[in-house]
């Protein structure tokens, strides 16, 4: 695909996926949630780790309602449906790890896009603003679902209701996202970080996004039968005897990937 409103830039293993469309402050669009999808798609097969982050001084400030025309004939089920749902899921899905490298404000379904990643490293001038009710609607792009999870149910609540902006640092307090870092250290940061997962075990990277994720619906048995079940999966794997090795020997791991 020809990308038009990001860019992919993948080397040493890490894909980095770049909202830029900076005149809009990275709002969505159709043609952008096609782009994220197929971008995401394309970095699972060839990555060890997916950064998506943003140009300028927005992560992405949710749905584009900046065409009059369109936004007042937009039918938000059928496009949360077929376009939000499939770009959502594609990052859920993706068999390696997701950060979301929120470099400034991610509000609406930008911060909801943020959120359903895996783990969430904030520019420390970076913030999270739930808008929908400013305009008469409820979060969407799985807020619902990411917040009270990641927050509470009060938080999320207030979060949803009065629609005010989060910092980073209170973001991070409240295990909202994983860290913050200054706006100086923000870039460093977020590459140390993909890096160590672009070179640690990908098979078990792969194994912990499905079992954490379908703790939510597993009761404890089941889920201790999936834990088992992965595993042994995770046992046969050449990261596997590696890390038992270097283990045995007091050096570093060289993890191979898939």
């Amino acid at each position: 695909m020809d990308y038009q409103t990001i860019t992919l830039d993948t080397r040493e293993g890490i894909a980095v996926i770049t909202l830029n469309r900076e005149e809009v402050m990275n709002a969505l669009n159709t043609q952008m949630r096609a782009e994220i999808t197929h971008a995401v798609v394309a970095a699972g097969q060839s990555a060890r780790v997916v950064v998506l982050t943003g140009t300028g001084r927005a992560f992405c400030s949710g749905q584009d309602l900046g065409d009059r025309a369109n936004a007042a004939n937009l039918n938000l089920e059928r496009t949360l449906r077929d376009e939000y749902i499939p770009m959502l899921m594609a990052i859920v899905d993706c068999p390696v790890p997701v950060i979301a490298a929120v470099n400034g404000t991610a509000a609406g379904a930008g911060a909801n896009l943020a959120l359903v990643c895996d783990v969430v490293i904030a520019a420390e001038s970076a913030s999270f603003i739930q808008a929908f009710s400013r305009i008469g609607l409820i979060p969407d792009a799985g807020g619902t679902w990411a917040l009270p999870r990641t927050i509470g149910l009060q938080r999320a609540m207030g979060a949803a209701l009065f629609a005010e902006k989060i910092s980073a640092a209170q973001a991070a307090e409240w295990g909202m996202i994983w860290e913050m870092a200054p706006d100086h250290e923000f870039e460093e940061l977020w590459m140390a970080r993909a890096t160590h997962l672009a070179t640690g075990p990908t098979e078990a990277f792969k194994r912990i996004k499905q079992v954490m994720r379908a703790s939510f619906g597993n009761g404890l048995e089941e889920q201790l039968h999936l834990e088992g079940q992965l595993q042994g999966q995770c046992g046969k794997t050449r990261d596997f005897k590696e890390g038992v090795m270097a283990f045995l020997e007091k050096r570093a791991p060289a993890y191979e990937g898939r």
